[in-house]
């Protein structure tokens, strides 16, 4: 994989970002989004417009240009209401990437070879310049699950982790023979490991109509077949093996 990648820098109005510097030892993640708009063209507009309370530090394009919006010095305001472990808001602590992608909106497409190549690139770059761990790279909808769906599930998160960006199911693991499958149990089982492997906006104790969302955003990550908002045997599976990885 090439590390030489074309960056367009084009700068946002002062208003798109915090005014205050972060220290690069703030910056843990990379958040990966989709613009959900019709064009490049349109989501620069978008981007770039103090109208919208809405930026990121890269945009890629379907052609696998990179345009750089913000400096990574500065916060970006990608990620909004967010958990993921101990973190909140992750704004401040993480860098955002937009492909650019019509979208649930517009027509979800998959994701160009050019593109994710370009996104490897960059990635690669800001992995070994902020020393971000693999397993930081994220979706926008593992660290806001309850109102995001992007990078939705044409993202190919198993390749992305091959190139150490991300976690992955890398091996078979059994579960627990000791495992009381009932459906509650099943629930606490599977939510338990999701905690360990960060994601939030749940009671390991207490079902909620927050499950289905969570659910969603885990299987659209790791289990992209299986549309249903149900916890299946192999997404059980799933997280048993990424919650012992760690």
């Amino acid at each position: 994989m090439s590390k030489k990648t074309t960056i367009n820098e084009i700068r946002l109005n002062l208003k798109k970002h915090d005014r205050s510097k972060r220290r690069s030892n703030e910056i843990k993640f990379v958040i990966i989004h989709y613009t959900n708009l019709q064009s490049t063209l349109e989501s620069l507009k978008h981007l770039c417009n103090p109208a919208f309370k809405v930026s990121s530090h890269y945009l890629i394009s379907e052609n696998g240009l990179i345009f750089n919006l913000i400096s990574t010095n500065k916060s970006a305001w990608h990620a909004g209401k967010s958990k993921w472990l101990s973190y909140k808001n992750l704004n401040r602590s993480s860098i955002g990437i937009e492909l650019q992608n019509k979208g649930h909106k517009y027509g979800y497409e998959t994701f160009s070879k050019k593109q994710i190549k370009s996104l490897l690139n960059l990635c690669l770059r800001l992995k070994k310049k902020f020393k971000i761990k693999s397993n930081n790279f994220l979706g926008h909808s593992d660290i806001a699950p309850l109102r995001k769906i992007d990078p939705g599930v044409k993202f190919p998160w198993k390749k992305f982790s091959l190139h150490g960006f991300g976690n992955w199911h890398k091996k078979k693991l059994n579960l627990p023979k000791d495992i009381n499958l009932s459906k509650k149990n099943m629930r606490k089982f599977f939510f338990k490991n999701l905690h360990k492997i960060g994601y939030r906006y749940f009671s390991l104790n207490s079902p909620s109509f927050r499950d289905k969302y969570i659910i969603k955003a885990f299987k659209a990550h790791y289990n992209p077949s299986n549309k249903s908002i149900k916890i299946d045997k192999k997404s059980l599976k799933i997280s048993h093996i990424l919650a012992n990885s760690l």
